[in-house]
């Protein structure tokens, strides 16, 4: 390799030559842009040429930030479905508390209205809580002796006759509905006037009508009402509507079935209808006259 010794001379401008040349040539220049706007296209061509490595200098920092607001965004949006999903809750509970209001105030308009057409007294209750026996239909009702409720009155809510009183205690009272097995209500067909004996079966939504003859006037759809004959039930009062009509010549009696239309499970309220009107006791029998004998005549 070959080795050029270094010049003991330094040769070309010196450093002030060239500061002065260029400040002369950037005052040109200035002077050039500013009042001839001679460098406008050479600005673009490097604004062009220096726009990529612009893009990926400034990539990280963007990036950067992308990500922070993603994770900023996604804490955001879970506050406010939280929120949301917690309005929307109140809202539903809102809703249905005022569904709920509305239906007892139904009620409680239907239990006036028909308070206005009855003409005995009767007392508002509600209903607490079913009774410990699972196989029987009874529930507790929130009045008793001292609000002068006694055994045997009939209940009814907002629809029609739901039950009877069937035991008494100082301050509540068991209320036994007509879907109870023992329990025995006496109806009339609004149709055609035939009056007949409901049963309970023991399946809250499930009575039958006993004892009906094959060739009685019995058809799906007929309303049922309380006929009143016996002393207890009001007469007039809705009770129940035939669904199924069933006669076999096999048996003596006709199979009817029927739903009630009071639905006790539905509502809370009801009322405890006053005792009826005395009915006039039936007349005694007058006792048969013994035969007179026949005399015999002389032989």
């Amino acid at each position: 390799m070959e080795h050029t010794p270094p010049p003991l001379f330094r040769t070309g401008l010196t450093p002030l030559a060239r500061l002065m040349i260029f400040a002369m040539l950037s005052t040109v220049l200035l002077i050039a842009d500013a009042r001839f706007n001679y460098l406008t296209p050479l600005r673009q061509a490097v604004g062009v040429i220096l726009y990529p490595l612009q893009r990926i200098a400034a990539a990280p920092a963007a990036l950067g930030k992308h990500i922070a607001d993603f994770f900023v965004t996604h804490a955001a949006l879970r506050q406010d479905n939280q929120r949301l999903s917690s309005h929307n809750l109140e809202l539903a509970m809102a809703a249905q508390r005022t569904a709920a209001l509305q239906e007892e105030n139904t009620r409680l308009r239907g239990m006036l209205g028909m308070r206005e057409h009855l003409t005995t007294p009767s007392v508002a209750a509600e209903i607490l809580y079913a009774a410990r026996d699972p196989f029987s239909r009874k529930v507790m009702i929130n009045q008793g002796q001292l609000g002068g409720i006694e055994a045997g009155r009939p209940v009814a809510d907002h629809v029609g006759i739901i039950g009877q009183i069937t035991r008494v205690y100082p301050w509540l009272s068991e209320l036994t509905l007509i879907t109870d097995k023992g329990q025995l209500v006496p109806v009339l067909n609004v149709r055609t006037g035939q009056r007949a004996v409901m049963a309970g079966t023991g399946d809250e939504g499930r009575l039958e009508l006993r004892f009906i003859p094959l060739t009685a006037d019995f058809q799906t759809g007929d309303q049922l009402v309380t006929s009143g004959i016996d002393g207890t039930y009001p007469p007039g009062l809705p009770v129940a509507e035939v669904t199924r009509v069933e006669r076999d010549t096999a048996f003596l009696f006709a199979s009817i079935a029927c739903k009630p239309l009071a639905a006790p499970s539905a509502g809370t309220q009801v009322l405890v209808l006053g005792p009826q009107p005395a009915q006039p006791e039936r007349p005694e029998a007058e006792p048969a006259a013994a035969p007179a004998k026949k005399k015999k005549g002389k032989s």
